[in-house]
């Protein structure tokens, strides 16, 4: 495997192991990520993403956001039981420490804005605790702001409402990175004119290449990248290619499929993508590769990037099983004529920049910090 190079990759959902099943990512073990098979893959930077099921809201809002503040805490617990492999960082100059320390920089981050439980307050606590990135939707519709899918109901805004700007533009004033993936179109572009800092798409792919609501159409992309925004291409056969979706559709119908539990919704989902994986037919790099260049063609190449979705996927583009394959990508990049400028710009650095401008003044992690200090004295 050529050497790696340094990669950003906008968005994983791997911190879920860690809070469901006790799994620590400083350790190799299942799934798609952790901290050991990433450093071998050239891994410098990672968004850790704490999604919530939206399944949990039948309970309340506060029950939703208080999962996911208990993930953002295993971000932290994460950085503070590995120090000599990662840190928890918040802007650009931490994420420039780190990569020089040759530490993973950390990066705590929301999927889905039902998590702030339609407050403010809530945006700013997540803030405080160390949140830099907030992806404004999931594929639930929420009444400031609608996904990409369907059945949205008459109480759901056809783009972003009055609160779901505020949001983008407290966000700004934070220093927290706008994330687009899973937003309808005229979310996505209601966003875009809100917003005064760049914004990214963390994990979408090309909507001209296959016509999955999740992808990003031309005028999408053309858009991210007149804003300075980046794309993060997603390793998700299914978003990539309509013969793969098929095939994963075709396996999750088998009974062997649907008889897997392992008592836990993660264990399940985990055991669920090994199942995939090791049945379908492959989905080769070369599919995502056609994704990256379409996107640069679009957007430019200074504005397309990596957003695995790993551990949120249940399977992965065969030779990018895991988080060490991440130089087989480089490499089919290199192949396809791309040069090593062009590469590392779309393996990390794009993703540095449009991170480092969106925290720009977003402070310390003033929660975490003093908590953690509390503790340490009442060990002494």
């Amino acid at each position: 495997m050529p050497p790696a190079h340094f990669v950003f990759d906008a968005h994983v959902d791997s911190i879920q192991k860690t809070y469901d099943l006790g799994q620590d990512l400083g350790l190799e073990g299942r799934g798609h990520l952790d901290l050991v098979r990433g450093a071998r893959g050239g891994l410098g930077a990672v968004v850790l993403v704490s999604w919530c099921d939206p399944k949990h809201l039948a309970d309340g809002a506060a029950v939703a956001t208080r999962r996911t503040r208990g993930l953002v805490a295993s971000v932290q617990g994460l950085a503070r039981a590995h120090p000599e492999l990662a840190e928890l960082v918040t802007d650009g100059e931490s994420l420039a420490r780190a990569r020089k320390a040759g530490r993973i920089a950390l990066i705590a981050g929301i999927e889905g804005g039902h998590s702030i439980a339609g407050s403010i307050e809530e945006l700013e606590r997540f803030h405080a605790q160390g949140v830099r990135v907030l992806t404004l939707v999931w594929n639930n519709h929420t009444g400031w702001v609608r996904s990409c899918q369907d059945g949205a109901g008459p109480e759901v805004p056809a783009g972003l409402s009055d609160f779901g700007r505020g949001v983008v533009r407290r966000m700004n004033e934070l220093g927290m990175l706008v994330d687009l993936s899973h937003a309808g179109e005229r979310s996505f572009f209601d966003a875009l004119e809100t917003s005064s800092r760049p914004v990214i798409a963390s994990h979408s792919c090309c909507k001209a290449l296959h016509d999955h609501p999740r992808n990003l159409t031309d005028d999408q992309l053309r858009a991210l990248g007149e804003a300075d925004g980046v794309v993060g291409i997603a390793f998700l056969p299914g978003f990539l290619d309509a013969d793969a979706k098929a095939e994963a559709a075709r396996l999750r119908a088998l009974p062997e499929f649907q008889a897997i539990d392992e008592g836990n919704d993660t264990a399940t989902f985990v055991a669920q993508g090994e199942f995939i994986q090791a049945h379908a037919a492959p989905c080769g790099v070369d599919v995502m590769v056609r994704h990256v260049l379409h996107a640069i063609d679009l957007a430019g190449p200074a504005h397309v990037g990596l957003g695995s979705d790993y551990d949120g996927i249940d399977h992965a583009v065969a030779g990018l099983e895991d988080a060490s394959c991440y130089p087989r990508l480089a490499a089919a990049l290199r192949e396809a004529g791309l040069s090593l400028e062009e590469i590392a710009a779309v393996m990390g650095e794009n993703m540095v920049r449009a991170f480092a401008a969106g925290t720009a003044g977003a402070g310390p992690v003033t929660d975490w910090i003093d908590r953690a200090a509390a503790a340490e004295r009442a060990a002494r």
